[in-house]
C-alpha cells in the first residue's frame, strides 16, 4: 500500500503529532511524508519526500495572526504550481493533517483524501463553539483543505470520528514534578508584552518559551528561551501550570501531565476559540488577552489548586487501523464488479 501523509507546517502542534503517527505508517505500507508551510519551529526526525511553501498563517506580536505579513508571504502563484506538481494519483491513501496543496490536489482529481486533523473535529457540530459567529473562520476552516473524509482529536470524544488527543511517546514518558514554576508559550504575543504582564506577579518564576528571540536571557521573576523541544517538554514536565494559548497539542499535553491550565485563545482565530470553549466547558479558565486587567485573574489562577481530570489512552495505531481499513473497504466498494 502506498501511503502519502501531508502535514501542515504552520505551527508546531501538527509535526509534534505526526512524530508518533509516522512509526505507525510506516508498518502499515510505503509511506511518502508531505509538509508545507513556513511558521515551524519543530523538525521531523524522519526524511521529508515532499516539501512546499504552501499558504502558512504568520504570528503577530500582539495576540493574533498578522494578516498583512501573511498576505505578503503567501505566493498564491506557487501554491497553484505545487498543488499541480503533486502526483496523489500514485497513491493508494492521502491522509492530510489540515495540509492545503495534497487536499487541493485529491480535490483537482477527484481522488479520496482523508483528513486527520484537530480541525476535523472542531468542524465537527457536535464540538462545542463559541457564542460569537465568525464567518471568515469557518470559510477558512471549511475549504483551506477539503477532505472527502474526516477524522478528529479533540479534548473529548465529542462524535463517532473524533478521538481523544495523541499524546506523544516522548510526553507519556515523562515522570512528572512540581519545582514550582509556570511554564507559558504564548507565540503572537512579544517578549516585552509578556514580560510586563507576568513580571507583576512578583512571587512566581516564569519559563517563557518565545518565538521572537534567538537566545536565553532573564528578566525580573521572568526567563525567556528560545523554542527547544526537549527544553520546552522538561520545563512542562517540571512546572506547577501552564499558560498558552487555545491551540491543542500544549493544553492536551498539560492536562494529561496534570497540570493546572490557563488559555488565552488568539484573536481573529476560529479553532482557538472553538478550544477555548471546549475547555472552558471542562473547567479550564480562559482569558481574552494578556493585558493587565486581566491580571486578577491570572493571580487567581496561580493561587488555584485545581487541575483537570482526563483519560487519553495510547489508541493512536488502532485509529490508524481503522481508518486504514475503512479506507480500502471504500475503495473496493468503488471498484466495478
Amino acid at each position: 500500500m502506498r501511503i502519502l501523509y501531508a502535514i501542515q507546517g504552520t505551527g508546531n502542534g501538527h509535526l509534534s503529532r505526526a512524530r508518533d503517527i509516522i512509526p505507525i505508517l510506516q508498518k502499515k505500507g510505503d509511506l511518502d511524508i508531505l509538509v508545507s508551510g513556513i511558521s515551524s519551529t519543530v523538525e521531523l526526525p524522519y526524511p521529508i519526500d515532499y516539501r512546499f511553501r504552501g499558504l502558512s498563517f504568520v504570528f503577530g506580536k500582539k495576540g493574533g495572526i498578522d494578516l498583512l505579513e501573511t498576505y505578503k508571504k503567501s505566493n498564491v502563484r506557487k501554491l497553484l504550481k505545487e498543488i499541480k506538481s503533486l502526483p496523489v494519483g500514485k497513491y493508494d491513501v492521502v491522509i492530510s493533517d489540515f495540509e492545503p496543496v495534497s487536499s487541493w490536489a485529491c480535490h483537482m482529481h477527484n481522488k479520496p483524501c482523508i483528513a486527520l486533523s484537530h480541525q476535523s473535529a472542531v468542524m465537527n457540530p457536535r464540538s462545542p463553539q463559541p457564542k460569537h459567529s465568525d464567518i471568515i473562520g469557518n470559510i477558512v476552516l471549511k475549504r483551506y483543505a477539503p477532505a472527502t473524509t474526516h477524522y478528529g482529536f479533540h479534548f473529548k470524544s465529542y462524535d463517532e470520528n473524533i478521538f481523544t488527543p495523541v499524546i506523544r511517546q516522548q510526553v507519556r514518558a515523562l515522570r512528572p514534578a512540581n519545582l514550582g514554576h509556570y511554564t507559558v508559550y504564548l507565540p503572537s504575543y512579544s517578549d516585552k508584552r509578556i514580560i510586563k504582564i507576568l513580571s507583576e506577579c512578583k512571587d512566581e518564576s516564569w519559563h517563557v518559551f518565545s518565538r521572537h528571540s534567538e537566545e536565553q536571557y532573564a528578566e525580573k521573576n521572568v526567563i525567556v528561551f528560545p523554542i527547544n523541544n526537549e527544553a520546552f517538554i522538561r520545563s512542562l514536565a517540571t512546572s506547577e501550570g501552564v499558560l498558552c494559548g487555545a491551540g491543542f497539542e500544549t493544553p492536551a499535553e498539560a492536562l494529561y501531565l496534570k497540570k493546572k491550565l490557563l488559555v488565552i485563545p488568539m484573536k481573529k482565530q476560529l479553532e482557538q476559540h472553538c478550544n477555548a470553549a471546549a475547555l472552558e466547558e471542562m473547567g479550564v479558565p480562559v482569558i481574552k488577552s494578556l493585558k493587565l486587567k486581566h491580571l486578577p485573574a491570572i493571580m487567581d489562577w496561580v493561587r488555584s489548586s485545581k487541575i483537570i481530570e482526563v483519560n487519553y489512552p495510547d489508541t493512536t495505531e488502532q485509529i490508524i487501523d481503522n481508518i486504514l481499513e475503512a479506507s480500502l473497504a471504500s475503495k473496493y466498494q468503488l471498484l466495478p464488479a
